[in-house]
């Protein structure tokens, strides 16, 4: 089921732990403030509805959630896969990936470099996936030094692309020296 409009994702809920009613949590939020306990979410089964958070915790490297309405092993299983979805926060400077999603990709001069058409997620940062005129995909991660300015209102963001990102822009990649962007010609520190 799509996510209804004006809601986001909080998390995803995964396998049940235990026999108290406790599951496994996969979060998709930055704030995970907005999964206190005793805070409502809704989740993306009808049949569910609403559930009240009554308790967080880790588990080893696993995040687990209960529920005020899930008491035992059996109500957890039924869980697994469902959504907890919350209405969306408007941040300055901070975007949902449906907000990214039609957005015209622009060079720093202006020229057309293609359209954003989808947001994936990375462990380091969001993926923009950029539709460029001859159709290729390519993944653009979504960091300020490389997407300097984005203007929903507008219709689009600026891409800053280094050599190489870009299938259809000319230009040689950018050759990293081993060292690193700061090590010049030569032998790296250290070593003679």
């Amino acid at each position: 089921m799509p996510v209804p409009d004006g809601l986001v994702v909080l998390a995803r809920l995964g396998a049940a732990h235990g026999l108290r009613g406790d599951v496994k949590l996969e979060i998709r939020t930055d704030d995970p403030g907005r999964l206190a306990v005793g805070t409502s979410v809704v989740t993306d089964d009808e049949l569910v509805g609403e559930l009240t958070i009554a308790r967080r915790r880790t588990s080893g490297a696993a995040q687990l959630i209960a529920f005020d309405q899930v008491t035992d092993r059996a109500d957890a299983e039924a869980l697994t896969g469902l959504l907890l979805l919350a209405p969306a926060v408007e941040e300055e400077d901070a975007w949902y990936p449906d907000d990214l999603v039609g957005l015209e990709a622009r060079s720093l001069d202006g020229r057309v470099l293609g359209a954003v058409v989808a947001v994936e997620d990375s462990p380091a940062h969001h993926l923009l996936v950029v539709r460029e005129p001859s159709g290729a995909r390519t993944l653009v991660p979504f960091v300020a030094a490389i997407v300097p300015e984005v203007d929903v209102a507008g219709g689009t963001l600026v891409l800053d692309a280094p050599g190489g990102l870009l299938q259809d822009e000319p230009g040689e990649p950018e050759v990293v020296p081993p060292g690193g962007p700061d090590e010049g010609p030569g032998e790296p520190e250290g070593q003679a």
